[in-house]
């Protein structure tokens, strides 16, 4: 168990939500979302890396394993209704199921509290983004029934290798996934809170979409450096975005346990600035 989150600073009127007085009190106050909103997590360090792709385990190492983070994180999925990743983070975590308890145990029965108030099922359901469908089959995430979005060449090379639990949905021709379609599918189905946990290069097409509604940034106290090009990950891996395109936030909230930092944003919608 961690110590409780010391609230800072938060915006009036955010939403208060419904969090059982443990998670509450860990949380340094409500947590709550207005209708459907699509939200990213993501611990980086101050110099702002938040992965390391050579190097295994890269997030516990960026998030120094932080108790206070991993409170943050499955606090983040217990809330939602389904956990969108991308097929290299389901590679980079062979055994993850997504499930709030797995990273955050010590509130296992608070989780479950939480989710049956909202009138939710016991776990958010896990959606992955793979155009060629290069995913592990056995993976226990697929075992649990995830929702694999994909393209049509991706489809046909998952036929009949995947658990029956696991669903295939073709989005389009190409051998890519519109981050559009994607959500769109989602949204379809009911799912109104999306948690995104894949990693920097989908968040960008996200982002570049006009389609995160908010971003939580845990900020640990470490610089990562790096000389090599691809060696360290920033946030908007794969698209660019100043000077053309201008995409603010607005600080919603301040957290802190001892010199992490963990920041609640909203994100405006992508706005086309001549240069």
């Amino acid at each position: 168990m961690t110590r409780p989150l010391e609230l800072l600073w938060e915006e009036e009127h955010a939403p208060a939500g419904e969090l059982p007085a443990g998670l509450a009190e860990l949380y340094g106050g409500p947590l709550g979302f207005e209708g459907p909103c699509l939200y990213a997590n993501f611990v980086a360090t101050i110099d702002g890396t938040v992965a390391l792709p050579a190097v295994p385990g890269s997030l516990k190492l960026i998030g120094d394993e932080r108790p206070s983070d991993r409170l943050v994180m499955a606090l983040l999925r217990a809330l939602a209704d389904v956990v969108l990743v991308g097929a290299g983070t389901m590679r980079a975590a062979p055994s993850a199921t997504w499930a709030p308890e797995r990273v955050y145990p010590a509130a296992a029965d608070a989780f479950v509290e939480l989710r049956e108030r909202r009138g939710r099922p016991p776990q958010p359901r896990v959606a992955v983004m793979t155009a060629s469908g290069l995913i592990e089959p056995g993976h226990p995430a697929l075992a649990a029934g995830a929702l694999v979005l994909t393209s049509e060449q991706g489809a046909a090379h998952l036929a009949g290798r995947v658990p029956e639990k696991a669903e295939i949905v073709a989005l389009g021709s190409e051998l890519t996934v519109d981050p559009v379609a994607a959500v769109a599918e989602l949204r379809r189905r009911g799912y109104e809170l999306v948690l995104s946990e894949a990693g920097p290069t989908v968040f960008g097409s996200l982002v570049g979409a006009g389609l995160v509604d908010e971003l939580f940034l845990s900020v640990s106290p470490f610089l990562a450096g790096g000389q090599r090009p691809g060696s360290r990950l920033g946030l908007g891996e794969g698209i660019e975005l100043l000077p053309t395109q201008r995409t603010g936030a607005r600080l919603r909230s301040i957290r802190r346990e001892d010199d992490f930092l963990f920041l609640r944003y909203a994100l405006g919608e992508p706005a086309e600035r001549g240069v």
